[in-house]
């Protein structure tokens, strides 16, 4: 297995705090990342039934077993431990003594917040970034390879073919963490549900069209997404709009976490089918806000995105907010950068300009060919360098 970038803020944090909290979506390398940074350390997992049923029946007795600290795995199996654990980690508040996982984001950080809070650092592990993928042995070169593939460690660390790994994953997820978080009744309209938010990824939330398609309530659309989010699956991208008022649009943009995934929920099975999806386009946003996404979870940072539109028509897929200085950023997947691809960054940074709503704006275009440049208007970035800039 490679070396994940957060190995580095893990062991920071495990310095600083005598509980460390790594969530993220299954699969995306927890276990594996803190038992390689944390190898002298006992490991347990709360997924068995029996050691389930020890920590929830005698957490005394579980701690005292582990009095040295360990990593627990799926620790959102057992919450009521969390309550002991409060009590042990005040009595031996050693920096590190435990190291905890789990995939369920909303139940582990409801039950952290009630019988941690104070005790513990808190850190997130996405898929791989682009430059993770690229410590494999044979990992994709292109860009639409790349995007269709993916990010999930175990299709590059098995040689699993994305497609079949991405089906049974989906099939996983539904059958079973869905279940574990919200009493979904339908299954197949939940799964409908999800395929139709993969169509809307790097648009903006309708949460009555979005229910409407898939046959149920606003409120069921809006749990549901909730579901989604909490697991790791999407995130919403909020708008951006410091004191412009009435002229920007308000509403969240979604993305997923996952290219690869995006593509086996649209149906796309090949990297060349991509190439001339009708939603290509949309796919490569959504890896390009999922990639500086990463860039700031992975070093440990909270990241600061959004998105900017505004009504007359001026549109910016990502702007990151660092102080009083923006960051306004556009991606566009085609290889050939055209005339009019820096319009919006120039346009809306002009505007920005002479409101004096902020301070430094910059600019930068993401696009899907081969060589990064220098220009007097922006930063044109290729694809493949993203993770070579600087996004926190």
């Amino acid at each position: 297995m490679i070396l994940r970038k957060l190995a580095g803020p893990l062991r920071d944090l495990a310095r600083l705090y005598p509980v460390v909290k790594v969530t993220g979506p299954r699969q995306s390398g927890k276990t594996t990342l803190c038992r390689a940074t944390f190898p002298d350390k006992a490991y347990v997992s709360l997924e068995p039934l029996d050691e389930r049923d020890f920590a929830e029946t005698d957490p005394r007795g579980f701690l005292r077993l582990y009095a040295d600290g360990a990593v627990i795995d799926e620790v959102q199996r057992a919450p009521g431990l969390l309550t002991y654990l409060q009590a042990d980690v005040d009595d031996r508040p050693e920096p590190g003594r435990f190291i905890l996982t789990g995939s369920q984001h909303f139940g582990l950080t409801a039950a952290i917040a009630q019988s941690l809070a104070g005790r513990t650092g808190v850190l997130h592990l996405l898929p791989l970034s682009l430059d993770e993928v690229r410590r494999f042995a044979a990992p994709p070169t292109d860009l639409f390879g790349t995007l269709w593939a993916g990010g999930y460690p175990r299709i590059f660390d098995q040689g699993i073919p994305p497609d079949r790994w991405l089906a049974d994953y989906i099939t996983t997820y539904i059958q079973r963490d869905v279940r574990q978080v919200v009493n979904v009744g339908d299954l197949h309209a939940f799964t409908t549900f999800v395929r139709l938010c993969a169509g809307r990824t790097a648009q903006e939330v309708n949460l009555s069209a979005l229910g409407a398609d898939a046959g149920v309530s606003h409120a069921t659309a809006r749990v549901w997404l909730s579901v989604l989010e909490t697991s790791f699956i999407c995130f919403r991208l909020p708008a951006w709009h410091r004191n412009l008022g009435k002229r920007l649009r308000k509403t969240a943009k979604l993305h997923f976490f996952d290219s690869g995934l995006v593509c086996h929920l649209l149906g796309i099975r090949t990297a060349e089918q991509l190439v001339h999806h009708p939603l290509r386009g949309a796919v490569f946003e959504t890896w390009v806000a999922s990639e500086i996404y990463k860039a700031g979870a992975h070093a440990g940072l909270e990241p600061t995105l959004f998105h900017l539109r505004e009504d007359r028509g001026a549109e910016i897929d990502l702007v990151l907010e660092t102080g009083d200085h923006l960051l306004l950023v556009e991606a566009k997947s085609g290889a050939t950068i055209a005339p009019d691809a820096l319009r919006s960054l120039n346009v809306v940074a002009e505007r920005l300009a002479a409101s004096a709503v902020t301070g430094r704006v910059g600019r930068r275009l993401i696009y899907g060919g081969d060589t990064s440049q220098e220009r007097s208007q922006a930063e044109v970035v290729s694809w493949s360098d993203i993770q070579a800039r600087s996004w926190t």
